[in-house]
């Protein structure tokens, strides 16, 4: 690209003297930082002196170089990147909920009832009884609703459960987030069908268990169709089943997490409810929980007190705590709250089989190019194991093409790369998740360019293996990366 700003950093644009401000008058003189040497830099401080256009134009080129939802077509498996109807982003930028977190319940009763009314929506679709919104993400959601079973073992006096069983296929969080809240991690297989093992998972069920994390549809996009006799199994040892919502999308109007026999969960506003959650936030992680484990919820609460006729944040002194300062993201809360308004009870169903129409719509369009290690219906996702060996897809050739490669040449055509190597089941794990919101000609474009790299991996490999070829920057060296990572710019 013929473009000066193109590709550089704002320091390399940095010309000794310009300016791109001017700063008022100073009117107050007399005053001094010598008389407060702490506060005075040991050194200058190293900004780059460049003019405000090509501040502008180097932000705006800069901008241009990111991927969204907004720019192109984000299949990205295991987190749904639907899109954010603009709606949303008026409603919540409304100066009626500019308020300060600290500002007393009695003028907050707006905020309050749409926090009260939002949980209450939640519940209505999971099939559970209540639901806290202070969780801040969705990692932040799990912790907490594992801290609700560790509450619950623990006020019952049943101190010796310590373990957590999760399937090899779960969300990497699952473990992690098991494992932050004291309890020790026990693995269950997945049958050769991609769901859970029921045989396997028997001998594990004891005394020691609290509970069980699931994701239905598990990670390989695949409904987990024993969780009534799972769920039977874990309530009979004494344990709590666990619901990761990461995966409501495909659920909602259709089955609730609740009727199937869990007994807590986490929803990720941030996916299933449309805001969007690239670039690290912002994030929102209910939690809810079934009829007998409300107390046990972080405080605060907002209830209403139908004595004084208002809404109110009740501390409950057998809560597990608090997990964050207030109330959580109420962004991301008012953004959920208007796609829920706008798609109403009779639509919010189509989300749900609209997303599995599209996945298994792209995964019959492929099968013939990529290798579909599970041969059955999906839900809102699928998984791939790379390329068929006809396309160079063979694991035994040094030389094949990778997922990675596949993954790199689609950055060529303008497309996101979808999740790779996740879940760990299969070597060249390729994920994909169009989501409901992505029309028919989208989809087509994305299958035409999967299939023409499918064909370019069988006519000129080395292409493949070499991109991208015209992005801002080429392959990296991934060992080099890690082993000599540069987090800062030094001028020659």
């Amino acid at each position: 690209m013929n473009n000066v700003y193109y590709g550089k950093l704002i320091f390399e644009l940095s010309k000794p003297g310009r300016r791109g401000y001017s700063l008022p008058k100073n009117e107050f003189d007399g005053y001094s930082l010598e008389q407060l040497p702490v506060a005075r830099r040991e050194n200058k401080t190293l900004l780059p002196e460049v003019d405000e256009l090509t501040v502008a134009r180097h932000y705006t080129n800069m901008s241009n170089n990111n991927f969204g939802v907004d720019t192109g077509f984000y299949p990205l498996g295991s987190c749904t990147m639907k899109y954010n109807p603009k709606v949303n982003e008026e409603l919540a930028a409304l100066q009626g909920f500019n308020i300060h977190p600290s500002t007393p319940d009695c003028a907050a009763q707006g905020a309050l009832k749409l926090y009260d009314e939002v949980q209450r929506t939640l519940a209505e679709i999971s099939g559970l009884s209540r639901f806290t919104l202070n969780p801040y993400a969705g990692a932040h959601g799990e912790l907490t609703g594992l801290m609700v079973i560790g509450t619950y073992h623990r006020q019952r006096g049943d101190v010796n459960r310590t373990k957590i069983i999760v399937p090899d296929s779960a969300h990497g969080t699952n473990p992690a987030s098991a494992a932050v809240a004291g309890f020790q991690i026990v693995q269950v297989k997945s049958t050769a069908q991609g769901t859970v093992d029921v045989e396997d998972l028997k001998p594990l069920l004891g005394p020691d268990i609290a509970g069980m994390m699931m994701t239905n549809p598990n990670t390989l996009g695949l409904f987990e169709t024993q969780i009534p006799e799972i769920a039977r199994l874990v309530h009979e040892c004494g344990g709590l089943m666990y619901y990761d919502g990461a995966n409501l999308n495909p659920m909602l109007g259709v089955c609730r997490p609740g009727d199937m026999g869990f007994d807590v969960m986490h929803i990720n506003l941030h996916k299933t409810f449309s805001t969007p959650h690239g670039g690290g936030g912002p994030g929102s992680g209910p939690v809810g929980v079934r009829a007998g484990l409300e107390h046990c919820l972080p405080n605060p609460q907002v209830v209403y007190n139908e004595e004084k006729g208002r809404y109110e944040q009740h501390f409950d002194e057998e809560s597990l705590g608090s997990v964050s300062g207030f109330l959580g993201n109420f962004g991301v809360i008012i953004r959920a709250y208007a796609y829920l308004l706008t798609l109403g009870r009779e639509n919010v169903p189509m989300a749900g089989r609209l997303s599995v129409l599209n996945a298994n719509y792209i995964k019959e369009r492929l099968r013939s190019h990529y290798k579909l290690p599970i041969d059955v219906v999906c839900k809102h996702e699928f998984v791939f194991d790379g390329l068929r060996e006809e396309y160079g897809g063979d694991h035994h050739d040094a030389e094949h093409v990778t997922t990675l490669d596949v993954a790199k040449r689609l950055l060529d055509y303008g497309y996101h790369a979808p999740t790779i190597y996740f879940p760990l089941l299969f070597h060249e794990a390729l994920m994909i998740e169009p989501t409901e919101t992505e029309s028919k000609d989208t989809l087509d474009a994305f299958i035409d360019v999967m299939i023409r790299i499918a064909e370019e991996a069988k006519s000129d490999p080395k292409m493949v293996k070499s991109a991208p070829h015209n992005t801002p920057i080429r392959r990296l060296d991934d060992v080099k990366a890690v082993k000599e990572p540069k987090f800062t710019f030094k001028a020659l």
